[in-house]
């Protein structure tokens, strides 16, 4: 996968700059195997009080015909790093009595969404995953957030777009600094998941009034309507 380690090196000048901070920025492949472990180590005995695990793509298609290595990527990126870096950082906050993790699922996670099966599928899984553990670590003074936003303004479309032709969502589209502000807020609070916008919010709803096989149906007229546009 590519890693933008130069934009990532910008946002660190920003950073410290506007913010008179230290930071330390480290560009890593998150597609691979163990990298979590790669991570934890190179930053050796730093206190991590909050972990944001926010990265993450997708990819439009038929699941008989799309890239299996891209496929593959996103669900160590989604999926596995993601998880890891939450197993590898709980021992220390337990211990210490306080935590704060944020994991970046989405509004998809709500219903299956054919022709972006893994992408879907993946964010169901962020999802069940951190509801089970905030579950888990009520009254240890860690808590787990899931944020599920809907469309939002970001490099995420292109990347979709990537090897297919016209297909950029540009229904409902909420903007990155919205976003990331309701994510933050509601980390702060320990909700266990939130969804930022009310017609997000009405959106996430549908699947418990209708059967899944409907839901689904609507999803891929979404999905192929919104690349028509």
């Amino acid at each position: 996968m590519d890693v933008d380690a130069e934009n990532l090196a910008k946002t660190k000048a920003e950073l410290e700059k506007n913010f008179s901070v230290e930071v330390i920025a480290l560009a890593k492949d998150l597609s691979l195997p163990n990298i979590a472990q790669d991570i934890i180590d190179d930053i050796d005995n730093t206190q991590i009080d909050v972990l944001i695990n926010n990265a993450g793509f997708g990819l439009f298609g038929s699941f008989a015909e799309t890239d299996w290595e891209r496929e593959s990527a996103m669900l160590h990126v989604h999926i596995i790093t993601a998880t890891h870096l939450t197993k590898l950082v709980l021992d220390g906050m337990i211990k210490r009595g306080s935590g704060q993790i944020l994991n970046m699922s989405s509004l998809a996670a709500f219903q299956p969404g054919p022709l972006m099966s893994i992408y879907y599928a993946s964010k169901g899984y962020m999802l069940s995953f951190s509801e089970a553990i905030a579950n888990e670590l009520k009254g240890t003074g860690v808590t787990v957030t899931a944020l599920c936003p809907g469309p939002t303004k970001t490099a995420f479309q292109e990347t979709v777009s990537e090897n297919t032709c016209d297909n950029k969502i540009k229904f409902n589209m909420a903007s990155a600094k919205e976003v990331a502000l309701y994510g933050y807020k509601a980390m702060l609070k320990g909700k266990t998941y939130a969804i930022p916008g009310g017609f997000n919010k009405f959106l996430a709803t549908i699947p418990r009034f209708i059967t899944r096989n409907a839901a689904t149906s609507i999803v891929r007229k979404i999905q192929l309507k919104n690349r028509e546009n």
